[in-house]
């Protein structure tokens, strides 16, 4: 451990001559050292603390880290654009990085959620100084990852950052009066006027997501996966379980573990985008949760800045955390060669009686005997004026797991249970359902949620995903739900929940097309979906089983 110097600020010129401000922590020592890089937008006094170790931490293990706020944030000069600048600006910075007086030339980065998309867009110019970057939680597909998930726009996570990044805005405009405005919004989500965010923030990022509900050109162009595809380094992805950007942190590993020369390791803890500790929502997954990633970021750059062989290219290059056993289990590859497909059995009254709706490994058909009073289909109608609330998941706020028993009795929510498992059941991967369904009205969505029953009656959630299907969408539905890893104990069941929504997780369907992202109902239809589970028209759930 060096002993660190007390922080220095300093600023660079960027190709195009914006003046950008960053923190500098130094290992007090006269040797030269790699350069640990990370460039936000929130103000780099906080340095994504909320996650990380602080910088001088760090420094102490032998690096110089530098802090810098991106263009137009902080105080740094320039105008902020969601990613617009984020290619020639990190090459710009990296350069300075590497040239820093005490740099050996070597330069590594870090930091999680927009930290670790500049990390992507920084290696898309490919700068000799780059060696490796540790991105977390980030989107590769803009689209399919960040703003949208099976069509359907992201409602309370959009609209939470949009709000956030346009109160910092207003904060540095000295907009007093748009401040207040947009921090008591902020504690007020969803907005019940839709236009409120258009009237204090018209630049705002949201607007445009919006107006692009399709994976156009648009989405195209501003994702780092249309970048990157020349780029080959050593990475070091990281993600969690009930992060709302898990999509995009797997899709990259998966991308460049296929055609990479250099490692390519991934871990994923049991965690929401933030914290990243052992309590995700109501469930405690005990000491060994607590995060591991500072440490394992040291070794990291260790191994590929300082050349210093940590062992890290003799061990598995994917480490999970099984949610349930609680531990930490390292696996050759995320794809599992057993799945197992559970098929949906109903007495027609799964949205009445838990005990109507039935999973298990046999068809509705072989089931009949043992059960003559299954039904073919089960029916739930969603009110716009009471939609199903989003609890927990990944795309809700507060993410996680919590205890949903008082949302499976619902009427609008359909369940089908297990049978109490006679051992233990390890599920490692993709969870894909598959409904045929039908609506009376021209669009409709469906939600699904994969529990765990405890033998005390308590639901908790595993996983979940959402679909958004238009006029003439294809039947039976495929919706992917977040990949897990997860120990099922025995004893406990199974169940899959389907909804028509997840407001305000989801922005509403309002049944005719249009989407709804407030409390705004004028538009909004009852939907009728009609769930069909019998006959030759099975619906299921496909676990991928280690």
């Amino acid at each position: 451990m060096y002993r660190v110097l007390p922080k220095q600020t300093a600023s660079m010129y960027t190709r195009d001559g914006v003046r950008l401000d960053a923190d500098i922590y130094r290992p007090d020592a006269a040797e030269n050292f790699p350069v640990l890089l990370m460039r936000q937008p929130y103000g780099r006094a906080i340095a994504s603390t909320v996650v990380y170790a602080h910088p001088s931490w760090y420094a102490a293990q032998g690096y110089i880290v530098v802090i810098q706020d991106v263009r137009g944030r902080g105080t740094s000069a320039g105008e902020f654009k969601l990613f617009a600048h984020e290619i020639a600006d990190g090459e710009d910075s990296i350069y300075w990085a590497a040239h820093l007086p005490g740099s050996n030339g070597k330069v590594g980065m870090y930091g999680f959620s927009y930290q670790g998309m500049t990390q992507l867009y920084a290696a898309a110019a490919k700068p000799s100084a780059l060696k490796t970057i540790c991105p977390a939680m980030i989107a590769y597909d803009l689209y399919t990852d960040w703003a949208y998930e099976g069509g359907a726009f992201c409602l309370q996570t959009n609209l939470a950052w949009a709000i956030q990044l346009a109160t910092e805005t207003a904060r540095l405009r000295y907009d007093h009066t748009a401040y207040q405005a947009l921090f008591t919004v902020a504690r007020n989500l969803p907005l019940n006027n839709p236009e409120v965010l258009q009237q204090l923030a018209p630049e705002s990022f949201y607007h445009e997501w919006i107006a692009h509900p399709q994976a156009d050109d648009y989405w195209e162009e501003l994702s780092p996966k249309r970048h990157l595809q020349a780029v080959d380094l050593p990475i070091f992805h990281i993600g969690g379980w009930f992060d709302t950007y898990l999509r995009g942190t797997l899709g990259f590993y998966q991308d460049m573990a296929t055609r990479s020369t250099q490692p390519q390791h991934l871990l994923v803890g049991p965690w929401a985008h933030l914290p990243w500790g052992r309590k995700v929502g109501e469930v405690d997954f005990g000491a060994k949760a607590a995060s591991p990633v500072d440490r394992m970021q040291i070794r990291w750059f260790d191994q590929f800045l300082k050349d210093i062989d940590t062992g890290l290219l003799r061990e598995s290059s994917i480490c999970l955390f099984e949610m349930g056993s609680n531990i930490w289990r390292t696996f050759p590859s995320l794809n599992t060669a057993k799945q197992e497909s559970y098929f949906l059995s109903t007495t027609g009254l799964a949205s009445i009686r838990e005990d109507s709706g039935i999973l298990s490994t046999h068809t509705s058909t072989a089931l009949s005997v043992q059960y003559p009073e299954l039904s073919t289909h089960d029916v739930l109608v969603h009110d716009p004026w009471r939609p199903v609330p989003s609890l927990g998941g990944h795309a809700g706020l507060p993410a996680g797991v919590f205890e949903r028993s008082h949302l499976d009795c619902r009427s609008d929510v359909l369940t089908y249970t297990t049978q109490p498992l006679t051992e233990d059941l390890h599920i490692l991967g993709n969870v894909v359902v598959e409904i045929d369904c039908n609506a009376e009205q021209p669009s409709y969505d469906v939600c699904a949620v994969l529990s765990q029953v405890q033998p005390d009656g308590k639901v908790y959630n595993l996983t979940q995903g959402y679909i958004h299907c238009p006029q003439n969408t294809a039947v039976p539905i495929k919706i992917k739900l977040q990949t897990t890893c997860v120990q099922i104990a025995k004893g406990n069941a199974l169940r899959l929940s389907l909804s028509a929504a997840c407001f305000p997780a989801y922005a509403m369907n309002s049944g005719n097309g249009a989407v709804l992202n407030s409390n705004d109902l004028r538009n909004a239809q009852v939907i009728t979906l009609t769930v069909h589970c019998g006959g030759d028209r099975n619906s299921q759930i496909f676990l991928p089983l280690v």
